[in-house]
């Protein structure tokens, strides 16, 4: 189980956002693993600055609060969380350098967009699921059809005929990186970038696979169930492991992301539903029972004499189940008075005695 971003950082949930930065880099110059040779400092340091490029986005924080680790999770992978992320006030701990394309990208390997050299991890892919209101109630099964790349049958993944020798790259000589120079003025500027022939392994194959032209996959169309949760919100992803792309270090991930689609009777705010139920005058006037509909059923509702349109009552656990969390939302059912269009002579008679008698009852109280 994750530790709470805020007790990971020591800090309250209401600090702002240089509170944040301050308790970050107290805790960086502390675990950052060039200056801590304890071989618990790397994964604390991973641990820290996850939280930071969490909290110290508005965005995302705002969702943490929102949903907690367990909705977070779905919505965000590891690598989206660092995606986008800002270190640059602490160019001092990481050495000067480029904490995503340097130190960072070795340490973290797949956690920031998979930089590191002889890495060859599948792509992450995502698809979308409808479903309605009452399944994201009680939690679905969802069917999903999607194309995928796998491993070639011909060649088994190698990406060379079966017999073929690997000699060294001729691009990058067996170094799987490609240095370029570019020189402005007198000064002369280097960039190392992953060798696009050999994809950084240094190596190629003197006969590549025929069926696959040498990439060591092929394409698929893929079937699976997945499990929506109890709660889920709208747009929220479900993250299913290696289910993406065919990758010779690792597949990638399949995140599914789950809209619900609109209900003809309810509105969801977070857990709770909300209801417009509409009511006469007398039934506004003198009160008494109401059913109204719930989500799977219906239930009793009180209404108190004098009743004032647009009143909302509550009727308790009967919203949305709370997300990987035991308790229930609330149903909010709001009244609204309907005024007739049509009035029979005797309804216009009542009428205008009941207003006669408010009339006068209200200039005696004037007169007070």
């Amino acid at each position: 189980m994750k530790r709470d971003y805020y007790e990971v950082l020591g800090v309250a949930k209401n600090a702002a956002t240089d509170e944040i930065k301050k308790a970050y880099r107290k805790l960086a110059m502390q675990y950052h693993p060039d200056r801590n040779n304890d071989p618990a400092a790397a994964e604390k340091f991973k641990e820290i600055s996850e939280a930071y490029a969490v909290l110290a986005d508005e965005r995302k924080r705002a969702q943490y609060d929102q949903y907690g680790h367990a909705g977070f999770d779905q919505m965000y992978s590891q690598e989206d969380i660092f995606r986008g992320a800002n270190f640059s006030d602490f160019e001092d701990i990481f050495g000067g350098r480029d904490p995503f394309g340097g130190m960072f990208g070795s340490m973290f390997g797949s956690m920031f967009g998979r930089m590191g050299r002889h890495r060859d991890i599948g792509a992450d892919l995502e698809v979308q699921v409808a479903i309605t209101l009452e399944e994201a109630a009680k939690g679905t099964k969802v069917d999903i059809s999607y194309n995928r790349t796998r491993k070639c049958s011909h060649c088994n993944g190698s990406g060379a005929e079966p017999g073929s020798r690997k000699t060294n790259c001729s691009a990058c000589g067996g170094r799987g990186q490609v240095k370029q120079a570019r020189r402005m003025g007198p000064m002369a500027f280097y960039t190392v970038t992953t060798c696009q022939k050999c994809n950084g392994e240094g190596e190629a194959f003197d006969n590549p696979c025929k069926k696959c032209q040498g990439s060591g996959k092929e394409s698929t169309k893929e079937h699976i169930k997945a499990d929506v949760p109890p709660g889920i919100h709208n747009g929220m992803r479900m993250h299913l492991a290696g289910l993406g792309e065919y990758g010779k270090h690792g597949p990638g991930n399949l995140f599914v992301r789950v809209f619900i689609k609109e209900h003809r009777r309810f509105q969801r705010d977070g857990e709770d539903l909300w209801i417009d139920i509409p009511i006469t005058f007398p039934q506004a006037a003198l009160g008494g029972e109401l059913e109204v509909p719930t989500l799977f059923g219906k239930a009793k509702l009180h209404i108190p004499p004098g009743t004032q349109s647009h009143t909302v009552f509550r009727l308790k656990n009967e919203g949305m189940p709370k997300l990987h969390n035991n308790g229930k939302g609330n149903e909010m059912v709001r009244v609204i008075i309907e005024v007739p269009k049509k009035l029979s002579k005797k309804q216009k008679e009542m009428l205008k005695e009941f207003d006669k008698e408010k009339k006068s009852g209200f200039f005696e109280f004037l007169s007070i």
